[in-house]
């Protein structure tokens, strides 16, 4: 299925009638064609005509859909390398900032995510048909994309040849550009889906120079599984990062490649987010069901087995003192483990046991604890991130570990001693007499989810600690293309 509802040469568009082109829309256009939308498209056929002739060079696409996002750029124009997305704001008198940030943001998707586009000049046109002429002006919005150019129905023309005249680019294919592969972050849904069928995590998550490669985060703990099996050994990971920074990822990346049905190694992704667990469990038994028609059933227990609730995984363990079927866990926000108050009020209240006295994270321990060979526990950290009444916090784990484990083999992240974790305790009193080694590889300092602001999560944090000079280095570097407000006002704010 074509990407765009119609592409042809410039030439062929004037050989083809208005209704010819309009047919050919309405034809691969996949949904209800109402005379707004019939009566926009001949307005936009008309338009172009009229700002290109049959001697025009170049290539003109209608409604090309951005894949996995949806969204439709009006036309794009392709000619000597130049990319231009043309948006049409048909019977507007005025450049709305709508307008203008909706044509922006196709060129920020496609610089972004779309592989043809990322060392292209894109240049969004917003046309207002009916609003006033605004001097044509060229100007850099960053790197590969200029500011919107904003123009009506009669001087489309200027605007290309000023642009033409004042960039030139290699030539592409207007063919493979239309194809080239687009590959946006993920959801979590769409990422463990791709796990579950074999994908590398590389082939996932992005790839930008600035990224942190998952892949070195998946190597490291995989090196601590292989060596803690090879000397049977009981070790212990505590991977940081910055919010969105791609933990679950990371975690459901390390439950796929260590879990393995028919083989004395099993691995579990554990959480304490119900919902979560819920629907992905759903989607990977939904996905494997359609697949490979597996009866639903066996999908969703196959899922269940990859994927639980921290929660059952505790409770199941209370009634026997043999060790688990599981070899590898993987704990998502193991900072939010309940504290020994909370959880004996639950064991007694939900459970009837009015002697237990532990706390989440050593009773978790003491679970995998029961392994005679060897055992890996990987603990997802987000800093700061303990929220609810009874959630522990990242000392907890550490407590346990000092008070009934300290034959366990620990690795941390090199930020696991910033204040967002340590609750302001020094290393000294975080950590104690431990053994423990740093690895750089456990923490994830990028974001995947805002991509385009990588630092601001350690500026907001140099904010928090009063590090001014972090602060203001961070803020230099960040104001020039990320827009940072300060204000004690809420007014203001808002």
């Amino acid at each position: 299925m074509s990407r765009a509802f119609y592409s042809n040469e410039i030439s062929n568009l004037f050989k083809q009638s208005e209704n010819e082109i309009l047919g050919e829309l309405a034809r691969n256009n996949p949904f209800e064609l109402k005379d707004l939308q019939r009566n926009a498209w001949i307005e936009e056929i008309r338009i172009l005509k009229n700002a290109f002739s049959p001697s025009d060079r170049g290539y003109i696409i209608l409604e090309y859909t951005i894949p996995r996002i949806g969204n439709r750029i009006d036309a794009v124009y392709i000619v000597d390398g130049l990319i231009f997305l043309i948006e049409f704001k048909v019977g507007d008198r005025e450049y709305t900032k709508y307008a203008i940030d909706q044509v922006t943001d196709y060129a920020l998707d496609l610089k972004n995510f779309h592989k043809a586009s990322h060392e292209r000049l894109l240049i969004p046109i917003l046309i207002a048909t009916e609003a006033p002429a605004e001097p044509i002006v060229c100007k850099k919005m960053k790197d590969g994309i200029l500011e919107v150019i904003k123009c009506n129905r009669e001087n489309i023309a200027e605007a290309i040849s000023i642009v033409s005249t004042n960039y030139t680019e290699a030539k592409i294919q207007a063919q493979e550009w239309m194809n080239s592969p687009y590959a946006p972050t993920p959801t979590i849904i769409e990422a463990a889906q791709a796990l579950y069928r074999g994908h590398a995590v590389s082939d996932i998550s992005r790839n930008d120079a600035s990224a942190v490669n998952l892949n070195q985060t998946t190597k490291a703990i995989n090196e601590i599984i292989e060596k803690s099996k090879r000397e049977h050994r009981k070790s212990i990971c505590f991977v940081t990062g910055v919010p969105g920074a791609g933990k679950t990822l990371a975690g459901l990346n390390i439950a796929n490649e260590r879990h393995k049905f028919d083989e004395s190694e099993h691995a579990v992704f554990l959480s304490g987010n119900q919902p979560l667990v819920d629907v992905l469990q759903e989607a990977l038994a939904r996905d494997e069901h359609e697949r490979l028609n597996v009866k639903k059933t066996e999908a969703i227990a196959k899922a269940k087995s990859f994927i639980q609730i921290i929660h059952h995984f505790r409770d199941d363990a209370i009634s026997t003192i043999e060790a688990p079927n599981e070899k590898v866990a993987i704990f998502d926000e193991a900072q939010r483990a309940w504290t020994e108050e909370m959880l004996s009020k639950f064991m007694a209240q939900k459970k009837g046991k009015t002697n237990f006295n532990m706390s989440e994270p050593e009773f978790l321990i003491s679970i995998m604890d029961r392994h005679t060979d060897w055992a890996v526990i990987i603990c997802l950290i987000g800093g700061g991130q303990e929220i609810n009444t009874g959630e522990a916090g990242l000392i907890e784990w550490f407590n346990t570990l000092k008070k009934d484990f300290k034959n366990w083999d620990i690795y941390i992240s090199d930020k696991i001693t910033e204040s967002e974790y340590t609750k302001g305790l020094t290393k000294a009193e975080f950590i104690g007499e431990l053994q423990y080694k740093t690895i750089e590889e456990l923490h994830l300092a990028v974001s995947l989810r805002s991509f385009r602001s990588e630092n601001v999560a350690g500026f907001v944090k140099a904010i928090l600690d009063v590090d001014t000079k972090t602060a203001s280095e961070l803020y230099n570097s960040l104001s020039k293309e990320y827009p940072i407000r300060i204000t004690r006002d809420l007014e203001k704010a808002k």
